[in-house]
């Protein structure tokens, strides 16, 4: 029982130290982001305020937070629909073998094994040879698609393989057919995996870094507004601005949690009556 005791003690230890190494910067991040109007960006704080959340809202002498936010903010639901759809159809697609699927297999995942910044640099490098304007919208687009579909498909083949395929027989013995079969059956099955995909593909594209540097064009996307204000902004104003766009990624986080159990609730009752 000692023995125990002490391994409990010390997987706790390394635990809490790991959570803390994990999250203490965020922590630390929102701590400092409610400094007081003379506050600056280390401690010790001097006051507590509101003051730098409002300064987001007006204009600043350096960097441009509200369009870059609605720039990540449209990219990153653009990048969680086609992620969704496509590895939907994917997964669909696969369930059967076709001529040459290992290779477009192997092919899609290449690009998590590829560095992130080679990518940016061939897509941006790609476009430019083509005569193209390379923008958040287009290349940059393309550039997060090669990080979220991976992710993506991984989802969707790991739900297919453990799929029960009798339901799909069930219905089709019933008299129904493939669309029925897809929109009544297969679809609010797989619904929770697909809301788990465009979570993936929303958060990943929202905070990418690398894949967009060479990529965005003439106009940033958040992370890119952050970089480029760390070297010019010294007010807590881009803790703030760190924190809520932390609070956004946590919320999108809890809503999809909830759209997840909400649909499990829903399909247990509907399996009940």
């Amino acid at each position: 029982m000692k023995i125990k005791h002490r391994t409990f003690i010390v997987m706790t230890t390394i635990f809490s130290i790991f959570v803390l190494f994990l999250y203490g910067p965020t922590l630390t991040i929102a701590i400092l982001s409610f400094q007081g109007e003379q506050g600056g960006l280390t401690f010790p704080m001097r006051g507590i305020s509101m003051h730098w959340y409002g300064q987001l809202f007006e204009k600043q002498a350096v960097g441009d937070f509200g369009m870059a936010l609605v720039r990540s903010i449209g990219l990153g639901l653009a990048v969680m629909i086609s992620t969704v759809v496509i590895s939907l159809m994917a997964g669909l697609a696969f369930r059967r073998h076709f001529v040459g699927s290992g290779l477009v297999f192997y092919v899609t995942l290449a690009s998590l094994i590829i560095p992130s910044i080679l990518v940016s640099l061939g897509i941006g490098l790609m476009f430019d040879r083509l005569g193209w304007n390379a923008d958040w919208y287009s290349s940059g687009f393309g550039a997060h698609m090669t990080w979220t579909l991976p992710f993506g498909l991984l989802i969707m083949f790991a739900v297919f393989n453990r799929f029960n395929p009798h339901y799909e027989m069930a219905s089709d013995d019933l008299g129904a057919s493939q669309w029925q079969t897809f929109r009544f059956i297969l679809l609010p099955l797989l619904m929770p995996s697909l809301i788990g995909v465009g979570l993936f593909g929303f958060t990943l594209s929202y905070d990418e870094f690398a894949r967009t540097l060479m990529t965005s064009g003439s106009f940033n996307t958040l992370p890119l507004e952050l970089f480029a204000m760390t070297t010019n902004v010294t007010t807590p104003v881009l803790y703030a601005l760190g924190t809520l766009t932390t609070f956004f990624s946590l919320l999108m986080i809890i809503l999809a949690a909830v759209a997840v159990r909400s649909l499990r609730s829903k399909t247990q009752s509907e399996a009940i009556h």
